[in-house]
């Protein structure tokens, strides 16, 4: 069995690396409390006092300004200021282009390249550029076809930096006629820049793929949609009709989605209980999501979840909660770290705003928000030394393995072993990741596989865990993250 689930999406950059609850604000509540004035500010000065200055600058600039400016202009940028202010990437004003695209998002019908990114508002801490960076690439799509991975940085999208842009400006220049390319500059790790042209497209995305391996259910959940719990139930439900043994679920690169979907995941394998809380200085945000009803998979089947550094949000919260319950066992890297809680409010002209309203907290308490989750057990890919860089950087100049897999497709392993063999001769490069870089280029020309068990290490543990009889063992020595963060801070030093 190979199937895949999908819905029609039309690509081009955007930032999902959340966790969403669409939301809508009363006209009367928002405005009442513009009106009146209520409230204090965190210095006791009354919040009325602000408003009204907002309010006269605002008149005085229409008024004044040597040149007539449009007031939805001026309204669009006090509403950016004041997001702006609060140095969170999470939060944001949404102009009437983006408020729909969100809609589109959650609904799984955005516009974009495929590449879901984040980008700070200031320097790093380490004094680095706010460049764009990558949460993950859409599958499937020009972004992933390209090569671009979690992590990576773009530089510059058609020659322009992006350490000087907005968010919105970024999303701009990414977004496009289907069929028109876009340049864009990537760094990966210090040393690695490359450029990519990706060509904009109307492509469809999945929202889950699955297929047997042998006696093993394995599903891969791409994104949390509407969609996303109902696809997984007929895929699980497909997996114990034909007996399978146990599961693999695998979260890698999902940067997130919406909130309900990943509770609704969880149920299909939790027996009730706790799945994860929200907490927030407004009481009525504060909320403990539980699980209902019989899960689909039972308790007792053995079940490995897959992370990665892609791994964001909503994905982040399955993986937790699977792992605080004791119902999983985790195999890969440590996720993302995205512990907030958005709603969306629509505010009137079509526009609306993106604000962090929660925290998430984990089934043992805990809130992962730039600590991500440690898998139980780790497992990495091989890396590129930075002496092998400069290599690598050239031989992906060069172009030669496209070249290769399009003169020859679907070369096999002979022939791909005597191609490998001249690159390592030209750029001395590790054989083994050269044969990765070409499997992956040969996936790119199709449809993506459901799996490749010859070259995802990760996913080859996962199968070793579940078939060499250890599992129940090893889940005897799994913590919950609470335990875990409790042991760190045990560990480190007192302050003198």
């Amino acid at each position: 069995m190979k199937k895949l689930h999908s819905l029609p999406w039309i690509i081009s950059g955007f930032m999902l690396c959340l966790v969403f609850i669409i939301a809508t604000i009363p006209s009367a509540k928002a405005q009442s409390g513009r009106e009146t004035g209520r409230g204090t500010g965190v210095e006791g000065r009354p919040t009325r006092s602000y408003t009204s200055v907002i309010q006269n600058v605002f008149d005085f600039i229409r008024e004044n300004y040597v040149d007539e400016v449009d007031p939805e202009v001026l309204f669009e940028g006090t509403m950016s200021g004041m997001f702006n202010s609060l140095g969170d990437p999470h939060s944001a004003f949404l102009p009437a282009r983006e408020l729909e695209d969100l809609n589109d998002t959650t609904r799984g019908n955005f516009g974009g390249v495929g590449l879901y990114i984040s980008k700070p508002l200031e320097a790093k801490p380490d004094g680095s550029p706010p460049y764009v960076e990558v949460a993950s690439p859409i599958e499937d799509t020009p972004g992933w076809r390209a090569g671009i991975n979690p992590g990576d940085l773009i530089l510059e999208i058609d020659g322009e930096a992006t350490d000087l842009l907005s968010m919105d400006a970024v999303l701009a220049r990414l977004r496009g006629v289907p069929g028109t390319d876009v340049r864009l500059l990537i760094r990966r790790s210090a040393a690695l820049e490359f450029p990519v042209i990706l060509t904009r497209a109307v492509i469809e995305v999945p929202v889950i793929k699955y297929e047997m391996i042998g006696d093993t259910g394995y599903i891969r959940i791409i994104s949390f949609t509407p969609m996303t719990a109902d696809h997984t139930r007929d895929a699980l439900r497909g997996f114990i009709r034909q007996n399978c043994k146990n599961i693999i679920v695998d979260l890698r690169n999902n940067p997130g989605g919406l909130l309900d979907a990943a509770v609704d995941v969880c149920e299909l394998f939790l027996d009730g209980g706790t799945v994860v809380s929200t907490k927030s200085r407004i009481k009525s945000e504060n909320n403990d999501y539980r699980a209902y009803g019989e899960p689909i998979v039972p308790g007792n089947m053995p079940l490995v979840v897959l992370i990665n550094k892609g791994s964001a949000s909503a994905s982040e919260i399955v993986a937790g909660a699977l792992k605080d319950r004791g119902r999983a066992y985790l195999v890969g890297e440590k996720s993302y770290g995205k512990g907030s809680v958005q709603k969306v409010f629509p505010v009137g002209n079509n526009t609306g705003f993106r604000l962090t309203t929660a925290r998430y907290y984990t089934p043992s308490g805990v809130n992962i928000d730039k600590i991500g989750i440690p898998p139980d057990r780790e497992v990495l890919f091989p890396e590129f030394s930075p002496e092998s860089a400069g290599k690598l950087a050239q031989l992906i100049q060069e172009n030669k393995i496209p070249e290769f897999v399009q003169a020859n497709p679907g070369a096999q392993a002979a022939k791909i072993n005597v191609f490998v063999q001249e690159l390592n001769s030209l750029y001395g490069l590790d054989e083994g990741l050269l044969r990765r870089l070409v499997r992956n280029e040969q996936n790119r020309t199709v449809i993506a596989p459901v799996y490749d068990l010859e070259y995802d290490v990760q996913l080859q543990e996962a199968v070793n865990i579940l078939r060499n009889g250890s599992y129940g063992e090893l889940m005897k020595t799994t913590k919950t993250l609470k335990t875990l963060q409790d042991e760190a801070d045990s560990e480190l030093p007192l302050a003198s």
